[in-house]
């Protein structure tokens, strides 16, 4: 079955950016927890690599294992809302190869933490969803508790078939590391490495903090923002200073800004300082914010962009309210 429109374009703006924001690497087996079929919908709180710093053992809650078992999911890859009811972890309608067939089911990987900073465990956890083509798409979804019910408040999605290494919770975060389509990669096997850790916004959408990919040799690329801190205060400009392990393309960086609803309201080059060629570098420069309006809160992403497909190689941002 072909995957509904709305899909397609996400997957085709996805892998061009490497589908919608590290220090080791675990072993390459332990990456074939999913391969390429559904995961098992026996549910199980993996353990965090140390890439990018994640916890070294995510906290388990068994109080909530059966609870997202049976909670109801909002379906990701439709044009229409569409809620559907767990059973076990798992939905399934229609047979397979039929016209209406879908399949639904709860991964290995979720965890359970405070993303709000309310004091109270949301969960998150990875659903693959199935509409009887070779396609098993995977969303990052979230769960509050509400009077008791876990109840669905957004997701985002992973990719097609992602080779699931670690997921965890900490520090008001989700830390999700994995295997992603490259953009020439077949349908079936994808190739990418790559770290990412996630922000449930205000705007109740999930928003990529930071991202690394790797190289051929199994080196991370990361950029880290060392100034200005997250949640600081700037006014008319912003310094944004900082470093990244392995030199971008040119020695140039990307920068954009976007509003708390998720529209890019700027983007413009920043230039970086390495003493070899594919080294590490350094960044410090001014951006200037233009006519954003004063009690704005905005997010400024750094990236390296590939030269080659445009697909995102690193990113890291920090939120600032504008005075």
């Amino acid at each position: 079955m072909v995957a509904p429109r709305s899909l397609i374009h996400r997957v085709e703006r996805t892998l061009s950016m490497t589908k919608w924001k590290t220090r080791r690497i675990v072993a390459l087996t332990a990456l074939l927890l999913f391969g390429c079929s559904p995961a098992s919908p026996s549910l199980t709180v993996v353990p965090a690599s140390e890439i990018l710093s994640p916890p070294d053992t995510p906290t388990a809650a068994p109080d909530y294992a059966a609870k997202i078992r049976n909670a109801q999911y909002q379906l990701g890859a439709t044009d229409a809302l569409r809620i559907v009811q767990l059973a076990d972890g798992k939905f399934e309608q229609g047979a397979p190869g039929g016209a209406d067939y879908l399949s639904v089911n709860l991964t290995d990987f979720a965890a359970a933490g405070d993303l709000n900073r309310d004091g109270v465990d949301e969960v998150a956890a990875l659903i693959a969803e199935n509409y009887g083509g070779t396609g098993v798409f995977t969303f990052l979804a979230v769960y509050a508790d509400v009077n008791g019910t876990l109840t669905f408040q957004t997701s985002a999605y992973v990719d097609d078939r992602p080779g699931l290494n670690a997921f965890a919770i900490a520090d008001g975060e989700i830390f999700l590391e994995a295997l992603i389509h490259a953009t020439d990669d077949p349908l079936c096997c994808p190739t990418k490495r790559i770290a990412k850790r996630y922000r449930w916004g205000i705007n109740n959408q999930l928003n990529a903090t930071d991202y690394a990919a790797f190289t051929p040799d199994g080196r991370p690329r990361t950029i880290t923002i060392e100034a200005p801190v997250n949640g600081a205060s700037v006014t008319g400009s912003v310094q944004i200073k900082g470093s990244v392990a392995i030199a971008p393309f040119e020695n140039n960086l990307v920068y954009r800004i976007y509003s708390i609803g998720d529209v890019e309201l700027a983007s413009g080059s920043i230039a970086v300082h390495a003493t070899e060629l594919g080294g590490p570098g350094e960044f410090d420069t001014i951006i200037a914010l233009g006519n954003i309006l004063s009690g704005a809160t905005i997010r400024v992403e750094v990236q390296d962009v590939s030269a080659e497909d445009g697909s995102l190689l690193a990113m890291d941002s920090v939120e600032l309210v504008v005075k």
